[in-house]
């Protein structure tokens, strides 16, 4: 008799990952198991908390209490606007600078390496290295370098981790999609003309492998770098969850598979 193991991927999109704390929010009240933790971007830093034994009330009021110059380091833009050493830091303060081979639970960040134009994904190492390296928004972010390779966000290539969390051993997977732009407001500042063109060139980007559920939350009145919209991201993410809960829980109710068929 073997367990399903479940994986979520949690997707890129800025302030809209906000919603993963709503996803795993409900997904822990209605005893869903997540066993394995895949993220690509903002979706990796909220995968890291979760995945080191942060609880989602805690992420849910460590988003709200949050301010830019928590995490924001404004940097000479000559190859990224923020220099990336606050975020680096704080990451690794909330995760007590764990390496994922400490983790509770598996545990992968995807990162594009700019050099070999492929994706990477970290599986070892620094927690805070893997978030610095997937959250590296290119302009935005100074690039995450690493001996002799050069990382920027994830969701360059792999917008929703789904290949990630089946390599860590997911047999059902539950990705979620934050990066969805809709109308929205118009860009005000270089960031958000940059997170803009990013998020709209996310939506185009093949997907090649597909989660068993697709939650993609109503993200329509939180831009990719309205921070201050993280009460309402986690809100969509808990409802869009809970709206597909009965297939949720019928993805995972055999928990128990026969080896005898």
């Amino acid at each position: 008799m073997n367990k399903l193991t479940v994986g979520v991927a949690l997707g890129s999109g800025g302030a809209k990952g906000f919603a993963h704390i709503g996803v795993l929010k409900a997904l822990r009240e209605c005893s869903i198991p997540v066993d394995v933790v895949a993220g690509t971007s903002m979706g990796s830093l909220v995968g890291a908390f979760y995945a080191t034994g942060m609880d989602p009330p805690f992420m849910e009021r460590l988003a709200y209490t949050l301010r830019w110059r928590h995490w924001v380091d404004v940097t000479v833009p000559r190859v990224g606007l923020i220099a990336g050493e606050k975020l680096h830091e704080m990451v690794k303060l909330l995760t007590r600078s764990l390496d994922i081979s400490q983790s509770p639970l598996p545990y992968a960040a995807v990162a594009t390496e700019l050099v070999s134009k492929r994706t990477h994904t970290f599986t070892s190492g620094l927690f805070a290295d893997a978030v610095r390296a997937s959250t590296a928004i290119p302009g935005v972010f100074v690039p995450f370098t690493m001996g002799n390779y050069i990382f920027v966000d994830g969701g360059v290539m792999e917008p929703v981790p789904v290949l990630a969390a089946r390599q860590l051993g997911a047999q059902r997977v539950i990705g979620v999609d934050v990066s969805s732009t809709g109308r929205g407001e118009p860009p005000t500042n270089i960031m958000e003309v940059i997170l803009h063109s990013l998020a709209i060139m996310q939506e185009h980007v093949r997907v090649e492998h597909q989660p068993d559920i697709m939650i993609v939350p109503n993200l329509t009145e939180v831009g990719t770098s309205q921070f201050h919209k993280a009460r309402e991201a986690v809100a969509a993410g808990y409802q869009a969850t809970m709206e597909h809960m009965d297939e949720i829980r019928l993805l995972v109710k055999d928990d128990v598979l026969d080896e005898m068929g």
